[in-house]
């Protein structure tokens, strides 16, 4: 096994580690059974074979899946998560982005619910509109009922993706969006006021032109029931739009879609309006519409030294390979239409709807990379010039080859319904997306979209507790080169997070190497719009805000990106996730939370009763078969944990029974399981095992598993009114799968660690 999942391709290792967790082919018992290679190969093959269809002959599939093939390998074009996964497989489910309707009737509401679980066990992610529905306490004249309303109906979904596994691979995920003028957007807006709900959304409040100028003009505006049509009562703009911003600033969400410009940017109004996005906001579909992504990463294209001395824009596009990024955009969209035909749509409506418009998403990551390679600080004038001429070229390079697979192919569908001419005859009736890449640049090995740098250096978690200090590669280069390379310095850096004020390292290099934090709101919000310019679809970036920043830069924001054209924004306020509080519903009320030293309390574990019951899990480590018993009170909380090795005695033996005895202590202390079960995922061992489940790294993990199967099939707490599945949902700033660090980037959030993603 080791031969067949060597780094022939010279990945690095945080990329074989995110193959071989998620995307590499596993058999019955979770044993990878290809390679980097197999999987590159799998997948060429698959998405050439598509050629049949158009009369092509076995030497020209063979010559394109070998350029397939190479525009992977190089690391030059990546497609999207589930392509990678499930092209040539069984399965065969190749898209990331679903949209689907949600009508005002019981019907279609679970119609959406199933379509909803059936998309994410097949690996995607659902974007919902409920500005169709009715409000809470309107009367359903069917049965002289009162309607329950859109969050009511949200918590449904929320539930049904909870349940939804995807194999171990992917998350389900869900935007859910609101009109502004809907009689509920309200309660919307503070939906997430408790952080034990809709954790499998993301939320966005659909902001219209006339919202806009009311909050300019400062006047009421009307909210409407979608049901009757009529205005029901008017709401102040601006306040509700503080409303926006306070919880914005409060937990990063809502966050904000400007659904008029989208609409005015529909490729196809006469096939209908767009009301939704996918999870993270940078697609735009309408009912039933899927779309496949992937990304160029740029940091490939760069004909220069790297030595972090700052560059001009004109001279950086003098060092870009213009040639060889025109080739790799028109490989790269033939590769992504092809994905179109051979896809397995999970409904025939998606796959109608889909082939109707043929919409594809290339984007780009590796940005920052870029600029690194460039010497051009990314808050720069020069980045925001250049951002502009290289998404301007992917542009028109995308149109140029979907133009000629038009004449080969044939346009899309709906062609007569578009906003195209005949002379502009196209086969897509989109081409270019920018999509968070989250584990794709893992892969790859640069940086995530158009985002900034997360760190120079940071701290990575490896085996036995060891950390070890991973480093950008350019920094690692330049600071060797020009002599201020030390183990201190880098120590340094990952303790501060950035170069900001780090005397040692030359001036030039701090502004060249800036990280997200460094980067002020505003100038995030001028990149992503220098990018959304020359971008058919909508463009995911997340702005990052200082832990100390008010809500007037939150707003400053909203209305600088409503200016500029975005089509959306996502903001994050760093920290302000990991300290959101619960609340009832007093939110504009609550006072700043005081920390209170409570007194040295002596926790004394609860006796054991005289009878007990629980049950006992066989679970297979590499040490052989390992029983663990988890037994529980008559209040029903988790009370001990007892464990047997199939061969008795050795220290493995020994191991498991000392773990299991500080495990009951803690579950007789009241520590809630899931933290317990937290701190033993993913130990591990020299020797691993396999199981239906997945890989038992150790027998700490098998323990940890066995805790998590007790806990999920039951419910189970330890009475501290938590629940334990939906806990596991809250991503702060630790990964729930490794605990290393969670980068936020378009709307979602990634470990570079592991690849673990938040979103689909």
């Amino acid at each position: 096994m080791a031969e067949m999942i060597s780094n022939q391709l010279d990945l690095s290792p945080s990329a074989m580690k995110v193959l071989e967790k998620r995307y590499l082919k596993k058999d019955e018992e979770g044993r990878t059974v290809e390679g980097p290679v197999d999987l590159f190969r799998r997948v060429a093959r698959a998405v050439a074979s598509v050629e049949l269809n158009y009369g092509k002959s076995d030497a020209e599939i063979s010559g394109l899946e070998e350029r397939f093939y190479s525009l992977m390998t190089s690391l030059k074009f990546l497609p999207n998560s589930p392509t990678l996964m499930n092209a040539g497989r069984r399965l065969g489910q190749l898209s990331a982005c679903f949209v689907l309707p949600v009508d005002d009737s019981m019907e279609s509401i679970f119609d959406a619910v199933k379509n909803a679980a059936l998309i994410h066990k097949s690996g995607g992610g659902t974007g919902f509109s409920f500005s169709n529905l009715r409000p809470k306490g309107d009367i359903v004249g069917s049965t002289k009922g009162v309607s329950s309303g859109p969050i009511s109906f949200m918590t449904v979904f929320d539930s049904a993706t909870e349940a939804i596994k995807q194999g171990g691979t992917r998350r389900g995920a869900n935007m859910g969006i609101l009109r502004v003028d809907h009689p509920d957007i309200l309660d919307f807006i503070s939906a997430k006021d408790n952080n034990l709900k809709l954790n499998n959304f993301n939320l966005s409040v659909a902001l219209t032109d006339v919202f806009m100028k009311a909050i300019e003009k400062d006047e009421e505006y009307d909210l409407i029931n979608p049901h009757t049509k009529k205005s029901v009562r008017r709401l102040k703009a601006r306040s509700v739009f503080n409303l926006i911003v306070n919880h914005a600033w409060k937990n990063g969400e809502p966050g904000v879609i400007f659904m008029d410009r989208i609409n005015q940017c529909n490729p196809t109004p006469a096939a209908g309006q767009i009301e939704s996005t996918n999870p993270c906001g940078e697609q735009p579909l309408l009912p039933y519409e899927s779309c496949n992504l992937g990304s160029i990463n740029l940091s490939m294209f760069v004909n220069a030294p790297v030595d972090g001395r700052q560059g001009s824009a004109r001279a950086a596009s003098e060092l870009i390979d213009w040639d060889s990024l025109r080739e790799t955009v028109r490989h790269s969209v033939h590769f992504l239409d092809n994905v179109i035909d051979i896809n397995k749509y999970p409904l025939r409506k998606i796959e109608e709807a889909t082939k109707a418009n043929r919409k594809i998403g290339l984007g780009v990551m590796g940005w920052a990379d870029m600029l690194i390679q460039l010497g051009i600080p990314y808050n720069s004038v020069e980045a925001s010039k250049l951002a502009s001429e290289v998404m301007k070229f992917i542009q028109a390079e995308s149109k140029k080859q979907s133009a000629f697979l038009a004449v080969e192919r044939g346009v899309f569908p709906n062609f007569e319904e578009s906003i195209y001419t005949d002379d502009m005859a196209v086969r897509n009736a989109t081409t270019t997306t920018i999509a968070p890449t989250g584990t794709l640049s893992i892969i790859a090995g640069c940086s995530s979209g158009i985002e900034p740098l997360f760190a120079v250096s940071f701290v990575r978690n490896v085996l036995e507790g060891t950390k070890m200090y991973e480093v950008n590669p350019y920094f690692e280069k330049i600071a060797k080169e020009r002599g201020f390379w030390s183990k201190e310095l880098i120590e340094e850096i990952a303790d501060k997070g950035s170069l900001k004020d780090i005397d040692k390292v030359p001036e030039d290099v701090r502004k060249t190497f800036i990280t997200a934090h460094d980067i002020s709101p505003l100038d995030h919000v001028r990149m992503q719009a220098a990018f959304q310019k020359h971008v058919d679809n909508a463009v995911s970036k997340t702005v990052n805000f200082p832990h100390n920043a008010c809500p007037k830069d939150v707003e400053d924001v909203y209305f600088l990106a409503y200016g500029l054209g975005c089509k959306g924004l996502t903001v994050y306020r760093d920290g302000s996730r990991e300290e959101q509080v619960l609340s009832t519903g007093q939110t504009a009320k609550q006072e700043p939370v005081r920390e209170i030293k409570a007194p040295s309390l002596k926790i004394t574990p609860k006796e054991r009763p005289e009878v007990i019951k629980g049950t006992t899990r066989l679970m297979k480590t590499g040490c052989g078969n390992l029983y663990v018993t988890i037994n529980e009170d008559a209040d029903g909380n988790l009370f001990e944990l007892f464990t047997q090795m199939g061969k008795a005695g050795g220290c493995a033996s020994s191991q498991a029974e000392a773990i299991g005895r500080l495990v009951s202590l803690a579950f007789r202390s009241n520590i809630e399981p899931v933290e317990i079960e937290k701190q033993l995922r993913g130990i591990s061992c020299h020797s691993p095992a396999w199981a239906a489940g997945g890989k038992i790294a150790s027998c700490s993990d098998a323990i940890s598993k066995a805790v998590e199967r007790y806990i999920e099939r039951g419910n189970k707490s330890n009475g501290n009114g938590s629940n334990p599945k939906k806990e596991k949902a809250i991503f702060c700033g630790a990964c729930p799968d490794c605990g290393g660090a969670v980068e936020h980037e378009g709307g979602c959030a990634v470990c570079r660690d592991c690849g673990f993603t938040k979103c689909s």
